[in-house]
């Protein structure tokens, strides 16, 4: 059985977290709906795993008072394997907890995706997928390329001091997509919920409740929109 096959016999549903406040992007439109090249940012999104045929149905997640705004764009840009758009939580991870409830459960594979990274691909996808196999969890990510430093924290209000060089050597720095066996995800979902445990990406679930994660290489073009000068660079991308 070829890998298309047996990717076709999964149950693949894509998690799209949308729901943030964009603090960083800084402009009175809701970052999902900021045009680039005239078509909403997380449109761009949405119709990439629209395309990726291993992706059997695409859950958004936003905002309460942006529900109604996505299902007109779904509809007005065919986006047909969105069959439900989850209302978004506090927090990314209570927003993606509230993605993972509204999931059938015959589902077997979940693929936790930015919203704001429009330029996933089906490469990236199927990769992420086929290093599931014999672990909890599957991310992507890429090699870092700049010296990180250690320093103080940039909450703590004090100077910062560097206190080590790490070893860019073992860095990774993790994008979307992150993919999960349904049940193990939501499992540790659950106990997160209970403990009040939060971490800053999914696969920190995972990795807090003994689970294993391999990391698979993902792009440099796998970038997330974050701030205004993220668009010029999604544009540039789009020429090329």
């Amino acid at each position: 059985m070829n890998a298309i096959t047996l990717h076709a016999q999964r149950n693949i549903v894509a998690i799209v977290p949308a729901a943030g406040l964009g603090k960083r992007f800084g402009e009175e439109k809701n970052k999902p709906f900021y045009p680039i090249k005239d078509k909403p940012l997380l449109i761009w999104t949405l119709e990439a795993l629209q395309n990726i045929e291993e992706i059997s149905e695409i859950v958004p997640v936003l905002k309460e008072e942006d529900l109604i705004a996505c299902g007109e764009l779904v509809e007005k840009y065919n986006i047909t394997k969105v069959k439900r758009i989850a209302p978004g939580g506090k927090e990314r991870q209570d927003s993606v907890y509230n993605g993972i409830k509204a999931v059938d459960g015959k589902t077997s594979i979940v693929a936790i995706h930015d919203g704001a990274r429009p330029f996933i691909d089906r490469d990236i996808i199927r990769r992420t997928i086929d290093g599931l196999k014999g672990y909890d969890g599957a991310i992507a990510a890429v090699p870092v390329k700049d010296t990180i430093k250690e320093a103080g924290s940039r909450q703590s209000g004090e100077d910062f001091i560097v206190e080590k060089t790490l070893n860019r050597n073992v860095l990774w720095a993790v994008q979307t997509p992150q993919v999960f066996h349904f049940n193990k995800i939501k499992e540790a979902y659950e106990k997160a919920s209970a403990d009040k445990y939060y971490a800053t990406d999914d696969a920190a679930l995972i990795e807090h409740y003994g689970g294993r994660v391999k990391i698979v290489m993902g792009s440099y073009r796998n970038i997330k929109i974050t701030t205004p000068e993220d668009i010029l660079i999604a544009e540039a991308l789009l020429k090329i």
